[in-house]
Protein backbone atom coordinates (compact mmCIF):
# COMPACT_ATOMS: atom_id res chain seq x y z
CA UNK A 1 0.00 0.00 0.00
CA UNK A 2 1.27 3.46 -0.97
CA UNK A 3 1.59 6.13 1.45
CA UNK A 4 -0.95 8.64 0.19
CA UNK A 5 -3.38 5.48 0.07
CA UNK A 6 -2.28 4.82 3.79
CA UNK A 7 -3.08 8.98 4.52
CA UNK A 8 -6.72 8.06 2.42
CA UNK A 9 -7.57 5.08 4.55
CA UNK A 10 -6.77 6.97 7.87
CA UNK A 11 -8.95 10.26 6.88
CA UNK A 12 -11.67 7.84 5.46
CA UNK A 13 -11.60 6.02 8.97
CA UNK A 14 -11.51 9.05 10.69
CA UNK A 15 -14.45 10.43 9.39
CA UNK A 16 -16.08 7.29 10.38
CA UNK A 17 -15.68 7.49 13.49
CA UNK A 18 -16.64 11.15 13.70
CA UNK A 19 -19.96 10.06 12.17
CA UNK A 20 -20.65 7.61 14.55
CA UNK A 21 -19.82 10.47 17.35
CA UNK A 22 -22.26 12.78 15.96
CA UNK A 23 -25.24 10.21 15.52
CA UNK A 24 -24.33 8.94 19.71
CA UNK A 25 -24.12 13.10 20.79
CA UNK A 26 -27.27 13.57 18.73
CA UNK A 27 -29.00 10.48 20.97
CA UNK A 28 -27.31 11.17 24.24
CA UNK A 29 -28.66 15.08 24.01
CA UNK A 30 -31.99 13.94 23.69
CA UNK A 31 -31.78 13.11 27.73
CA UNK A 32 -30.71 15.07 30.29
CA UNK A 33 -29.20 12.75 32.19
CA UNK A 34 -26.74 11.96 29.07
CA UNK A 35 -26.89 15.35 27.79
CA UNK A 36 -23.28 15.98 28.86
CA UNK A 37 -21.89 12.74 27.56
CA UNK A 38 -23.59 14.01 24.20
CA UNK A 39 -21.82 17.12 24.31
CA UNK A 40 -18.51 15.61 25.03
CA UNK A 41 -18.97 12.59 21.62
CA UNK A 42 -19.65 15.78 19.39
CA UNK A 43 -16.27 17.85 20.50
CA UNK A 44 -14.17 14.70 19.90
CA UNK A 45 -15.99 13.72 17.02
CA UNK A 46 -15.60 17.79 15.58
CA UNK A 47 -12.05 17.49 16.55
CA UNK A 48 -10.90 14.37 14.34
CA UNK A 49 -13.22 15.89 11.77
CA UNK A 50 -10.91 18.54 11.60
CA UNK A 51 -8.08 16.30 12.24
CA UNK A 52 -8.64 14.35 9.72
CA UNK A 53 -9.07 17.26 7.18
CA UNK A 54 -5.65 18.58 7.83
CA UNK A 55 -4.35 15.26 6.49
CA UNK A 56 -5.16 16.41 3.16
CA UNK A 57 -2.66 16.53 1.09
CA UNK A 58 -4.47 18.92 -1.00
CA UNK A 59 -3.47 21.45 1.75
CA UNK A 60 -1.40 23.86 0.08
CA UNK A 61 -0.82 26.52 2.31
CA UNK A 62 -0.86 26.14 5.67
CA UNK A 63 -0.54 30.17 6.86
CA UNK A 64 -4.37 31.15 5.77
CA UNK A 65 -5.53 27.75 7.73
CA UNK A 66 -3.19 28.64 10.71
CA UNK A 67 -4.80 32.08 10.37
CA UNK A 68 -7.87 30.90 10.20
CA UNK A 69 -8.21 28.72 13.16
CA UNK A 70 -6.65 31.52 15.83
CA UNK A 71 -9.07 34.06 13.70
CA UNK A 72 -11.61 31.29 14.67
CA UNK A 73 -10.27 31.09 18.49
CA UNK A 74 -10.59 34.67 19.30
CA UNK A 75 -13.69 34.77 17.76
CA UNK A 76 -15.34 31.15 19.72
CA UNK A 77 -13.98 31.38 23.30
CA UNK A 78 -15.85 34.55 24.20
CA UNK A 79 -18.86 33.04 22.59
CA UNK A 80 -18.47 30.55 24.77
CA UNK A 81 -17.92 32.24 27.80
CA UNK A 82 -21.41 33.93 27.81
CA UNK A 83 -24.34 33.67 30.58
CA UNK A 84 -26.79 31.17 30.43
CA UNK A 85 -29.83 34.01 29.41
CA UNK A 86 -27.75 34.56 25.92
CA UNK A 87 -27.19 31.00 25.14
CA UNK A 88 -30.07 31.73 22.79
CA UNK A 89 -28.46 34.56 20.48
CA UNK A 90 -25.47 32.85 20.97
CA UNK A 91 -26.80 29.66 19.27
CA UNK A 92 -28.10 31.92 16.48
CA UNK A 93 -24.88 33.71 16.15
CA UNK A 94 -23.27 29.93 15.64
CA UNK A 95 -25.88 29.11 12.64
CA UNK A 96 -25.25 32.38 11.28
CA UNK A 97 -21.45 31.46 11.23
CA UNK A 98 -21.85 28.12 10.06
CA UNK A 99 -24.14 29.68 6.96
CA UNK A 100 -21.35 32.48 5.97
CA UNK A 101 -19.01 29.59 5.99
CA UNK A 102 -21.29 27.70 3.48
CA UNK A 103 -21.48 30.45 1.36
CA UNK A 104 -18.19 31.92 0.98
CA UNK A 105 -17.02 28.36 -0.18
CA UNK A 106 -20.10 27.49 -2.44
CA UNK A 107 -18.82 30.84 -3.84
CA UNK A 108 -15.03 29.47 -4.26
CA UNK A 109 -16.24 26.49 -6.06
CA UNK A 110 -18.04 27.94 -8.54
CA UNK A 111 -15.85 30.36 -9.67
CA UNK A 112 -12.92 27.65 -9.67
CA UNK A 113 -15.52 24.91 -11.72
CA UNK A 114 -17.32 27.31 -13.65
CA UNK A 115 -18.38 26.72 -16.82
CA UNK A 116 -17.41 23.14 -16.15
CA UNK A 117 -20.19 22.03 -13.81
CA UNK A 118 -22.67 19.30 -14.41
CA UNK A 119 -26.60 20.45 -14.28
CA UNK A 120 -26.73 17.86 -10.51
CA UNK A 121 -23.67 19.62 -9.56
CA UNK A 122 -25.09 23.07 -9.96
CA UNK A 123 -28.84 22.35 -8.57
CA UNK A 124 -26.78 21.53 -5.28
CA UNK A 125 -24.37 24.11 -5.43
CA UNK A 126 -27.09 26.59 -5.64
CA UNK A 127 -29.12 25.00 -2.69
CA UNK A 128 -26.29 25.47 -1.08
CA UNK A 129 -25.54 28.74 -1.81
CA UNK A 130 -29.17 30.10 -1.17
CA UNK A 131 -29.77 28.23 2.01
CA UNK A 132 -26.15 29.36 3.64
CA UNK A 133 -27.47 33.32 2.48
CA UNK A 134 -30.87 33.22 3.93
CA UNK A 135 -29.44 31.61 7.46
CA UNK A 136 -26.43 34.01 7.27
CA UNK A 137 -28.88 37.40 7.64
CA UNK A 138 -31.76 35.53 9.24
CA UNK A 139 -29.68 34.07 12.07
CA UNK A 140 -28.26 37.33 12.39
CA UNK A 141 -32.00 39.20 12.53
CA UNK A 142 -32.85 36.31 15.05
CA UNK A 143 -29.76 36.81 16.94
CA UNK A 144 -30.76 40.62 17.03
CA UNK A 145 -33.85 40.43 17.84
CA UNK A 146 -33.07 38.04 20.90
CA UNK A 147 -30.38 40.51 22.37
CA UNK A 148 -33.13 43.37 21.97
CA UNK A 149 -30.89 45.02 19.28
CA UNK A 150 -33.85 45.17 16.82
CA UNK A 151 -37.69 44.94 18.01
CA UNK A 152 -38.93 41.79 19.02
CA UNK A 153 -42.54 42.61 18.19
CA UNK A 154 -42.99 42.33 14.73
CA UNK A 155 -42.46 44.52 12.35
CA UNK A 156 -44.60 44.44 9.24
CA UNK A 157 -45.80 46.06 6.19
CA UNK A 158 -48.54 45.15 3.53
CA UNK A 159 -47.90 42.90 0.90
CA UNK A 160 -44.77 41.59 2.70
CA UNK A 161 -45.23 37.77 1.50
CA UNK A 162 -45.59 39.06 -1.83
CA UNK A 163 -42.27 40.55 -1.68
CA UNK A 164 -40.59 37.77 0.13
CA UNK A 165 -41.99 35.72 -3.05
CA UNK A 166 -40.72 37.59 -5.47
CA UNK A 167 -37.38 37.76 -4.16
CA UNK A 168 -37.17 34.07 -3.74
CA UNK A 169 -38.42 33.74 -7.37
CA UNK A 170 -35.77 35.73 -8.31
CA UNK A 171 -32.97 33.48 -6.56
CA UNK A 172 -34.68 30.40 -8.10
CA UNK A 173 -34.92 31.77 -11.47
CA UNK A 174 -31.38 32.45 -11.27
CA UNK A 175 -29.95 29.02 -10.21
CA UNK A 176 -32.57 27.56 -12.69
CA UNK A 177 -30.48 29.35 -15.66
CA UNK A 178 -27.42 28.47 -13.95
CA UNK A 179 -27.99 25.15 -14.24
CA UNK A 180 -28.47 25.31 -17.72
CA UNK A 181 -26.23 28.33 -18.33
CA UNK A 182 -23.22 27.76 -15.77
CA UNK A 183 -21.16 29.50 -17.96
CA UNK A 184 -23.58 32.39 -16.73
CA UNK A 185 -21.10 33.97 -13.87
CA UNK A 186 -23.06 37.31 -13.82
CA UNK A 187 -26.16 35.85 -12.34
CA UNK A 188 -24.08 34.28 -9.91
CA UNK A 189 -24.15 37.33 -7.50
CA UNK A 190 -27.66 37.95 -7.77
CA UNK A 191 -28.30 33.91 -6.48
CA UNK A 192 -25.78 34.95 -3.26
CA UNK A 193 -27.27 38.32 -2.75
CA UNK A 194 -30.92 38.31 -3.19
CA UNK A 195 -31.56 35.57 -0.65
CA UNK A 196 -29.00 37.76 2.04
CA UNK A 197 -32.11 40.11 1.58
CA UNK A 198 -34.38 37.35 1.96
CA UNK A 199 -32.97 36.33 5.48
CA UNK A 200 -33.71 40.05 6.34
CA UNK A 201 -37.36 39.80 5.20
CA UNK A 202 -38.14 36.67 6.69
CA UNK A 203 -37.06 37.43 10.66
CA UNK A 204 -38.22 40.81 10.82
CA UNK A 205 -42.35 39.85 10.51
CA UNK A 206 -41.46 37.53 13.11
CA UNK A 207 -42.33 38.15 16.81
CA UNK A 208 -40.19 37.21 19.98
CA UNK A 209 -43.12 34.55 20.99
CA UNK A 210 -41.79 32.77 17.77
CA UNK A 211 -38.36 32.66 18.41
CA UNK A 212 -37.40 29.12 19.82
CA UNK A 213 -38.87 27.47 16.62
CA UNK A 214 -37.27 29.96 14.24
CA UNK A 215 -34.34 29.02 15.89
CA UNK A 216 -34.48 25.21 15.21
CA UNK A 217 -35.51 26.17 11.75
CA UNK A 218 -32.46 28.15 10.88
CA UNK A 219 -30.31 25.23 12.49
CA UNK A 220 -31.89 22.96 10.11
CA UNK A 221 -31.06 24.91 7.15
CA UNK A 222 -28.10 25.59 8.03
CA UNK A 223 -27.56 21.53 8.58
CA UNK A 224 -29.17 21.48 4.74
CA UNK A 225 -26.39 23.84 3.01
CA UNK A 226 -23.74 22.04 4.88
CA UNK A 227 -25.15 18.87 3.43
CA UNK A 228 -24.97 20.43 -0.29
CA UNK A 229 -21.54 21.31 0.55
CA UNK A 230 -20.76 17.94 1.30
CA UNK A 231 -21.81 16.77 -2.04
CA UNK A 232 -19.85 19.76 -3.74
CA UNK A 233 -16.77 18.93 -2.02
CA UNK A 234 -17.21 14.99 -2.05
CA UNK A 235 -16.64 15.23 1.44
CA UNK A 236 -18.95 12.02 3.13
CA UNK A 237 -18.49 13.67 6.83
CA UNK A 238 -20.05 16.56 5.32
CA UNK A 239 -22.77 15.18 3.93
CA UNK A 240 -23.99 12.89 7.17
CA UNK A 241 -23.56 15.88 9.53
CA UNK A 242 -25.25 18.43 7.84
CA UNK A 243 -28.25 15.63 7.27
CA UNK A 244 -28.44 15.00 10.85
CA UNK A 245 -28.36 18.64 11.94
CA UNK A 246 -30.54 19.36 9.39
CA UNK A 247 -32.85 16.79 9.69
CA UNK A 248 -32.77 17.12 13.53
CA UNK A 249 -33.32 20.84 13.48
CA UNK A 250 -36.46 20.13 10.99
CA UNK A 251 -38.03 17.41 13.35
CA UNK A 252 -37.60 19.98 16.40
CA UNK A 253 -39.20 22.79 14.59
CA UNK A 254 -42.49 20.69 13.92
CA UNK A 255 -42.55 18.81 17.78
CA UNK A 256 -42.06 22.85 18.47
CA UNK A 257 -45.02 24.09 15.97
CA UNK A 258 -47.47 20.98 17.41
CA UNK A 259 -46.92 22.24 20.89
CA UNK A 260 -48.14 25.61 20.07
CA UNK A 261 -50.32 24.50 17.94
CA UNK A 262 -49.45 25.98 14.66
CA UNK A 263 -48.39 25.69 11.35
CA UNK A 264 -45.15 26.49 9.80
CA UNK A 265 -46.79 28.87 7.31
CA UNK A 266 -48.02 30.81 10.32
CA UNK A 267 -45.01 30.81 11.97
CA UNK A 268 -43.11 32.13 9.13
CA UNK A 269 -46.10 34.47 8.17
CA UNK A 270 -48.60 35.04 10.39
CA UNK A 271 -46.59 38.20 12.01
CA UNK A 272 -47.66 36.65 16.09
CA UNK A 273 -46.62 39.21 18.66
CA UNK A 274 -48.60 41.73 17.35
CA UNK A 275 -49.76 43.94 20.68
CA UNK A 276 -53.38 43.35 21.45
CA UNK A 277 -55.80 45.92 22.91
CA UNK A 278 -55.25 45.46 26.84
CA UNK A 279 -58.49 45.59 29.29
CA UNK A 280 -57.59 48.94 30.23
CA UNK A 281 -57.56 49.92 26.92
CA UNK A 282 -60.66 49.18 26.41
CA UNK A 283 -62.57 50.52 29.07
CA UNK A 284 -62.58 46.77 31.17
CA UNK A 285 -61.07 47.43 34.38
CA UNK A 286 -59.81 44.23 36.40
CA UNK A 287 -57.86 44.65 39.79
CA UNK A 288 -54.66 42.03 40.27
CA UNK A 289 -54.07 41.02 43.88
CA UNK A 290 -50.61 40.72 44.96
CA UNK A 291 -48.60 39.17 47.93
CA UNK A 292 -45.13 40.02 49.44
CA UNK A 293 -42.61 37.38 49.96
CA UNK A 294 -43.50 36.67 53.69
CA UNK A 295 -47.35 35.82 52.47
CA UNK A 296 -45.90 33.65 49.79
CA UNK A 297 -43.47 31.80 51.94
CA UNK A 298 -46.09 31.15 54.61
CA UNK A 299 -48.32 29.61 51.46
CA UNK A 300 -46.16 27.70 49.92
CA UNK A 301 -44.72 26.17 53.68
CA UNK A 302 -48.27 25.02 54.21
CA UNK A 303 -48.85 23.54 51.23
CA UNK A 304 -48.06 19.51 50.35
CA UNK A 305 -47.70 19.68 46.77
CA UNK A 306 -46.42 22.65 44.74
CA UNK A 307 -45.55 22.92 41.11
CA UNK A 308 -42.99 25.60 39.70
CA UNK A 309 -43.16 26.52 36.16
CA UNK A 310 -40.46 28.80 35.08
CA UNK A 311 -40.15 30.80 31.94
CA UNK A 312 -38.41 33.64 29.87
CA UNK A 313 -38.30 35.83 33.66
CA UNK A 314 -36.01 33.15 35.29
CA UNK A 315 -33.88 33.53 32.82
CA UNK A 316 -33.01 37.18 32.73
CA UNK A 317 -33.23 37.73 36.36
CA UNK A 318 -30.58 34.97 36.33
CA UNK A 319 -32.74 32.98 39.36
CA UNK A 320 -32.65 29.56 38.57
CA UNK A 321 -29.80 29.18 41.51
CA UNK A 322 -32.51 30.96 44.22
CA UNK A 323 -35.19 28.62 42.80
CA UNK A 324 -33.19 25.71 43.43
CA UNK A 325 -32.44 26.88 46.93
CA UNK A 326 -36.21 27.56 47.18
CA UNK A 327 -36.58 23.60 46.49
CA UNK A 328 -34.07 22.71 48.61
CA UNK A 329 -36.24 24.37 51.36
CA UNK A 330 -39.30 23.66 50.65
CA UNK A 331 -37.91 19.59 50.38
CA UNK A 332 -36.23 20.11 53.86
CA UNK A 333 -39.96 21.02 55.39
CA UNK A 334 -41.45 18.02 53.59
CA UNK A 335 -43.53 19.84 50.33
CA UNK A 336 -43.16 17.82 47.77
CA UNK A 337 -42.02 20.00 44.72
CA UNK A 338 -42.45 19.54 40.76
CA UNK A 339 -41.04 21.73 37.87
CA UNK A 340 -43.53 22.33 34.93
CA UNK A 341 -41.69 21.83 31.37
CA UNK A 342 -43.45 23.68 28.36
CA UNK A 343 -41.90 22.39 25.26
CA UNK A 344 -41.67 26.50 23.91
CA UNK A 345 -41.02 28.29 27.54
CA UNK A 346 -37.89 30.66 27.02
CA UNK A 347 -36.14 31.63 23.97
CA UNK A 348 -35.11 28.59 22.11
CA UNK A 349 -35.73 24.37 22.77
CA UNK A 350 -34.99 23.27 26.01
CA UNK A 351 -34.11 26.84 27.58
CA UNK A 352 -35.72 25.95 30.85
CA UNK A 353 -34.34 22.46 31.01
CA UNK A 354 -30.59 24.01 30.87
CA UNK A 355 -31.32 26.49 33.38
CA UNK A 356 -32.48 24.50 35.76
CA UNK A 357 -29.85 21.60 35.26
CA UNK A 358 -27.16 24.62 35.70
CA UNK A 359 -28.42 24.82 39.18
CA UNK A 360 -28.14 21.18 39.78
CA UNK A 361 -32.46 20.65 40.15
CA UNK A 362 -32.96 17.02 39.94
CA UNK A 363 -33.41 15.88 36.45
CA UNK A 364 -36.51 13.85 37.66
CA UNK A 365 -38.16 16.87 39.30
CA UNK A 366 -38.69 18.27 35.43
CA UNK A 367 -41.53 16.96 34.27
CA UNK A 368 -43.11 17.76 30.61
CA UNK A 369 -45.91 19.51 30.02
CA UNK A 370 -48.41 16.67 28.40
CA UNK A 371 -47.66 14.64 32.06
CA UNK A 372 -47.80 16.97 34.14
CA UNK A 373 -50.88 19.01 33.43
CA UNK A 374 -53.07 15.82 34.86
CA UNK A 375 -51.38 16.70 38.40
CA UNK A 376 -52.17 20.92 38.94
CA UNK A 377 -55.92 20.04 39.90
CA UNK A 378 -54.25 18.14 43.07
CA UNK A 379 -51.84 20.63 43.49
CA UNK A 380 -52.08 23.34 46.50
CA UNK A 381 -49.58 25.67 44.94
CA UNK A 382 -48.56 26.66 41.35
CA UNK A 383 -45.69 28.92 41.26
CA UNK A 384 -45.10 30.67 37.72
CA UNK A 385 -41.53 32.57 37.44
CA UNK A 386 -42.06 34.90 34.61
CA UNK A 387 -43.82 32.62 32.19
CA UNK A 388 -46.87 34.30 30.62
CA UNK A 389 -48.12 33.07 27.38
CA UNK A 390 -47.84 29.24 28.58
CA UNK A 391 -49.78 29.74 31.26
CA UNK A 392 -52.52 31.54 29.66
CA UNK A 393 -56.06 30.20 30.09
CA UNK A 394 -57.06 31.95 26.88
CA UNK A 395 -55.51 29.59 25.28
CA UNK A 396 -58.27 27.49 26.03
CA UNK A 397 -61.05 30.00 26.10
CA UNK A 398 -61.21 32.42 23.77
CA UNK A 399 -61.46 31.63 20.41
CA UNK A 400 -60.44 35.35 19.29
CA UNK A 401 -57.04 34.76 21.02
CA UNK A 402 -54.08 34.82 18.89
CA UNK A 403 -52.97 31.82 20.81
CA UNK A 404 -56.48 29.92 21.10
CA UNK A 405 -55.81 26.29 20.89
CA UNK A 406 -52.35 26.25 21.66
CA UNK A 407 -51.73 23.54 24.28
CA UNK A 408 -50.68 25.56 27.94
CA UNK A 409 -49.98 24.32 31.35
CA UNK A 410 -53.11 24.10 33.14
CA UNK A 411 -52.09 25.94 36.14
CA UNK A 412 -55.15 27.46 36.62
CA UNK A 413 -56.85 24.59 38.20
CA UNK A 414 -54.25 24.53 41.39
CA UNK A 415 -55.82 25.74 44.38
CA UNK A 416 -53.52 28.57 44.38
CA UNK A 417 -51.33 30.39 41.70
CA UNK A 418 -48.70 32.72 42.45
CA UNK A 419 -46.97 34.96 39.84
CA UNK A 420 -43.82 36.42 40.16
CA UNK A 421 -43.47 39.37 37.81
CA UNK A 422 -42.03 42.55 37.21
CA UNK A 423 -45.53 43.94 36.00
CA UNK A 424 -48.54 43.76 34.25
CA UNK A 425 -47.29 43.60 30.97
CA UNK A 426 -47.93 41.23 28.05
CA UNK A 427 -46.18 38.56 27.31
CA UNK A 428 -44.00 37.50 23.67
CA UNK A 429 -47.75 36.94 22.08
CA UNK A 430 -48.84 40.90 23.32
CA UNK A 431 -51.49 39.47 24.43
CA UNK A 432 -53.15 39.73 28.24
CA UNK A 433 -53.28 36.96 30.44
CA UNK A 434 -56.55 36.66 32.38
CA UNK A 435 -54.87 34.44 34.73
CA UNK A 436 -53.53 37.19 36.59
CA UNK A 437 -56.98 38.48 37.51
CA UNK A 438 -58.45 35.47 39.02
CA UNK A 439 -59.74 35.11 42.16
CA UNK A 440 -57.25 32.72 43.46
CA UNK A 441 -53.95 34.21 41.66
CA UNK A 442 -51.44 36.31 43.51
CA UNK A 443 -49.22 38.43 41.84
CA UNK A 444 -45.70 38.88 43.20
CA UNK A 445 -44.21 42.31 41.73
CA UNK A 446 -40.25 42.23 41.71
CA UNK A 447 -37.46 40.71 40.18
CA UNK A 448 -37.37 37.18 40.03
CA UNK A 449 -33.65 36.45 41.33
CA UNK A 450 -34.41 39.07 44.31
CA UNK A 451 -38.28 37.76 45.33
CA UNK A 452 -37.42 34.23 45.19
CA UNK A 453 -34.10 35.13 47.22
CA UNK A 454 -36.72 36.85 50.44
CA UNK A 455 -39.15 33.69 50.04
CA UNK A 456 -35.41 31.52 50.50
CA UNK A 457 -34.90 33.97 53.57
CA UNK A 458 -38.50 33.82 55.14
CA UNK A 459 -38.98 29.88 54.92
CA UNK A 460 -35.29 29.52 56.50
CA UNK A 461 -36.28 31.60 59.15
CA UNK A 462 -39.18 30.23 60.32
CA UNK A 463 -42.41 28.34 59.08
CA UNK A 464 -42.75 25.12 59.53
Amino acid sequence: MTQEALVLYTIEFVYLIASVLFIFSLHWMSSPATARRGVFAGEIGMLLAVCGTLLHRDIVEWKYIVAALVLGSIIGIPLGKVQMTAVPQRTALSHAFGALCVTLVGTAEFYLQSPNISPFMMVVLAMEVILGSLTFTGSLMAAGKLQEILPQRPITYKGQNIVNLAFMLIAVGSAGYLVIHPGATHLFPLMVFIPLIIGVLMIIPIGGADMPTVISLLNSYAGLSAAAMGFVLNNKLLIIAGALDGSSGFILSVIMSKAMNRSFSNVLFGAFGQVQASAAATGEQKTARSATAEEAASILSAANKVVVVPGYGMAVAQAQHKVREMYDALTKKGVEVKFAIHPVAGRMPGHMNVLLAEADVPYDRLIEMDEINGDFAQTDVALIIGANDVTNPAARTDASSPIFGMPILDVDRARTVMVIKRGMSPGFAGIDNPLYYDDKTLMLFGDAKAFVGNIVRELSGGGH
